[in-house]
């Protein structure tokens, strides 16, 4: 039985797939599609943590998140740095603050 998956995955999947005695069919993505398909994963990723509700995805999140800074030439301390301005100009979510509306 073959199953099609035609998605990105982690770098040792194939090598994992393939110590189980499965035969994994591989491609390597192009830089142009690249950065799509890591769009694509990382849906996929959120997907799979609001399902579970497991802080392990998170990690996974993470990992996307990462891989397509770097596509972007964006360094993860550039990421955080970032990430910090945002929260000093805009508050962050600690405060658990719901926003019902506004009034014109």
């Amino acid at each position: 039985m073959n199953k099609v998956y035609n998605k990105l995955v982690r770098d040792k999947i194939p090598e994992i797939i393939e110590a189980s005695g499965k035969k994994a069919r591989i491609r390597i993505a192009d830089d142009a599609e690249y950065p799509a398909l890591l769009c694509k994963k990382l849906s996929e990723e959120v997907n799979e943590f609001l399902e579970s509700n497991d802080p392990k995805e998170l990690a996974d999140i993470i990992e996307v998140v990462l891989s397509l800074s770097k596509t972007y030439g964006i360094s993860f301390t550039e990421l955080l740095s970032m990430a910090e301005k945002k929260r000093a100009e805009r508050g962050g979510l600690e405060r658990k603050i719901v926003l019902l509306g506004v009034r014109c």
